[in-house]
């Protein structure tokens, strides 16, 4: 059943993506040595094509519903002004509820990620977010510092409003990482986290020091899964399963950030200690009680989206067919079944891509990784 879901939806996305990543690839060799500016436009309309898909999978097809909580000042901001967003990561689905958002906010097509360097290799998604300008990091502190700091100058003269996404934690959220986040911050006298993890803050301070100039606030955002639902995964939103998040907003001024590199790096965890307080009440409550629910509904434009090029793709696929006599011989259906087998492959990868940080259970997790991981929360302490 699940094959029988999965296939046609890959059909669609890769096909249509490989279209919007045909047009980008046109517009970067052609546009954007003439205009950058231009180029960025034009690719915010063009990468927004594909994102919808995706934002269609949870708003249509799934049914999942995302509940915003935070003030009418942040929530008439949200879309209007750069702002660095950091968040906790939660679920497998937490970048694509930060893309719900960024479309409900109307800068979908501008919103960008400090992602791993593998993201940039996966088909259609990967090379799309590389024409968008995504910041591909190696997480090594030595390689990355230059990366991060060219990628986040060369933002300065972005020409529509952005969000760049961080997440601080370094990893998904899973109980074999918390724990080695407790052990360490209990032998190093720091506030115990029972909800999140450490962060790791070099990054974000780096963000802060060459983005304060021209990004005015900060999203300080927190997902979480109510009891009552079942927690979202990407094979979830594919069998068209529904789940709600939780989404906490709280903007903060940039400027009113210290200026000292140690006291931005304390900032950082100061605000974890307070988003673990923040899950205590939610834990307790099953919402944000703090905050208002704003109304973000769920626009049509998705569905526009997937519906034309449902028609584009279907239309292309028949005259091709027809065209070229495919089906008529053995040769020509054993291609289709290669192709068939390629996107399955494709949508696999997918799929275990939004879970590649899932931790092995605590109770067998090796001594090794276990070590890895004060070493990296040792990391955060020395910022």
């Amino acid at each position: 059943m699940t094959a029988a879901v999965v296939v046609p939806l890959g059909l669609l996305f890769f096909s249509s993506g490989l279209i919007v990543n045909l047009i980008q690839a046109l517009c970067y060799v052609f546009v954007r040595p003439v205009s950058k500016n231009l180029y960025r436009r034009m690719n915010r309309v063009v990468a927004e094509l594909l994102w919808l898909e995706l934002v269609w999978i949870i708003d249509w097809w799934a049914g999942v519903k995302v509940q915003v909580f935070t003030d009418g000042e942040t929530f008439r901001s949200m879309g209007k002004e750069h702002a660095l967003v950091i968040s906790n990561h939660r679920s497998d689905i937490d970048w694509l509820v930060g893309w719900v958002l960024a479309q409900r906010s109307g800068c979908l097509g501008s919103t960008l990620a400090v992602m791993k360097k593998s993201s940039k290799f996966l088909p259609v998604i990967g090379w799309s977010m590389w024409f968008s300008e995504y910041l591909f990091l190696e997480r090594s502190w030595a390689k990355d510092e230059s990366t991060l700091k060219s990628g986040l100058q060369q933002l300065r003269d972005f020409p529509l409003p952005f969000w760049l996404a961080l997440f601080v934690e370094g990893t998904r959220f899973t109980q074999a990482k918390l724990l080695a986040a407790q052990e360490y911050a209990a032998s190093a006298g720091l506030p115990v986290p029972r909800n999140v993890l450490i962060p790791r803050t070099k990054g974000f301070v780096s963000a802060v020091n060459h983005m304060r100039s021209f990004v005015p606030a900060i999203y300080d955002v927190t997902v979480a899964i109510p009891k009552s639902s079942p927690a979202p995964t990407m094979l979830r939103l594919f069998r068209g399963k529904s789940s709600v998040v939780h989404v906490h907003i709280k903007r903060h001024l940039m400027k009113d950030l210290p200026e000292e590199n140690e006291a931005v790096a304390q900032w950082c965890r100061d605000i974890f200690v307070a988003k673990d307080a923040l899950f205590d009440k939610h834990i307790a409550e099953d919402t944000f009680s703090d905050q208002e629910l704003q109304d973000t509904g769920r626009p049509i434009k998705s569905l526009v989206v997937v519906l034309s090029w449902a028609c584009v793709v279907v239309t292309g696929a028949l005259k091709f067919l027809q065209w070229s006599s495919l089906l008529s011989s053995w040769k020509g259906v054993a291609f289709s079944a290669i192709g068939l087998g390629v996107v399955t492959l494709l949508m696999h990868i997918l799929i275990q891509f939004s879970q590649a940080e899932r931790s092995t259970p605590s109770k067998v997790a090796p001594a090794k990784s276990r070590n890895r991981e004060e070493l990296e929360a040792r990391d955060n302490k020395k910022d």
